[in-house]
């Protein structure tokens, strides 16, 4: 089927998401603990939004946001230089490219007149950073002399500087000021600790115009920084393991939506933060998979369909459009073989249903099948 796209109603923007993994080293208290410590040696920081925001209000989400014309400035060519020159800074070769469907009409962002800016992978990057400082007050940055390239293990953030929420002030009003926070610190945001991890296109619901490109950058440190929530897009935060968020999410402490919680699962698959690091090194020139999870409505539930499953059309009527059936959940589950899906209950129920097989050298989320007893 067609892969091209009528114009629609939906305005697209480009943004970029940063997962960050910590090793943790925090004291155990003297207190036993009332369960077992986690099976991963790792913890993800995890933002809570706003709930007065416009899109996804009150998730727990990694740090993330927008794309801005500021990221790819070639401004940031006199900042890298001269230890790191374009067009790819140290990066090695680019990953390869990957057919995606759909492809999207196009935005304010891919219009733009891009002479002389940045290439999009590390303008990506720079975005992530970015908003990791905005809404966290996460400084990954590295200082200007060091030699460019990934590190050969996890890293740390940078300690915040001095008059943190006035440099966080301006940025928010102007994201220009990063560079000029980068300038004054004599760094360079770390684009080299940041690895492809995924990309996200917001499906289509009922209602919702705002939608999303997203590429997921993942990126080790070795302990936990120091976390500021902005308290305005970011009200809370909280570091957890892909078990703690799952069971969070499952007693309803938090709320994940579909994309991160098939992110937190799939990162259950490491068992430590070297396992996980090492990972990313090893399928660095693979690239990504862009998915756009299709939405099908059943009789009594909603099913995310992802790229391989059986369901699942490469059709661009469905990027406006809900597929639908009047079968329950169950029964379209027990009349398929060939399964990548996230069904959803209700807010705080999904299971995970996975029979493909990876590709790119990636690893996908083992199946996630909550109790009965959870309905």
């Amino acid at each position: 089927m067609s892969s091209s796209l009528r114009p629609g109603p939906s305005r697209w923007r480009r943004a970029a998401s940063i997962v960050l993994a910590s090793g943790w080293t925090h004291p155990e208290t003297a207190t036993p603990p009332s369960r077992p410590p986690p099976a991963e040696g790792f913890r993800l920081l995890l933002l809570q939004r706003s709930p007065h925001q416009g899109f996804m209000p009150g998730a727990h989400v990694f740090p993330g946001g927008v794309l801005d014309a500021a990221d790819r400035s070639a401004d940031w060519l006199g900042l890298f230089a001269p230890y790191h020159r374009p067009p790819r800074f140290g990066l090695g070769p680019a990953p390869f490219s990957r057919a995606a469907f759909p492809s999207l009409p196009d935005t304010d962002d891919h219009n733009a007149d891009n002479t002389g800016t940045l290439p999009e992978d590390v303008a990506f990057r720079i975005c992530a950073v970015r908003e990791a400082f905005e809404e966290a007050g996460v400084l990954l940055l590295r200082p200007r002399t060091s030699p460019p390239g990934p590190a050969p293990g996890p890293g740390l953030a940078l300690e915040p500087p001095a008059g943190l929420a006035a440099w966080r002030a301006r940025v928010r009003r102007d994201p220009r000021h990063f560079l000029r926070l980068c300038a004054h610190l004599d760094c360079t945001p770390d684009i080299w600790a940041l690895h492809n991890w995924s990309a996200w296109l917001t499906p289509f619901l009922r209602g919702t115009t705002r939608r999303f490109e997203t590429a997921f950058f993942l990126c080790c440190l070795r302990e936990p920084p120091p976390v500021y929530p902005d308290l305005a897009e970011v009200v809370g935060y909280q570091w957890s393991s892909p078990s703690e968020a799952t069971e969070s999410f499952l007693t309803k402490e938090i709320w994940l939506p579909p994309p991160q919680f098939y992110e937190v699962r799939r990162l259950a698959n490491f068992a430590s933060l070297s396992d996980l690091h090492k990972f990313c090194l090893g399928r660095a020139l693979e690239g990504l998979e862009r998915w756009l999870p299709i939405i099908l409505l059943t009789a009594d539930g909603m099913v995310h369909l992802l790229p391989g499953d059986e369901l699942y059309l490469e059709d661009s009527d469905f990027l406006e459009n809900l597929m639908s059936t009047e079968k329950k959940t169950e029964e379209i589950m027990k009349e398929g073989k060939q399964f990548h899906r996230i069904v959803t209950y209700n807010r705080h129920l999904y299971d995970i249903h996975v029979t493909v097989q990876s590709k790119y050298k990636h690893v996908y989320p083992k199946n996630s099948v909550v109790r009965k007893s959870h309905l």
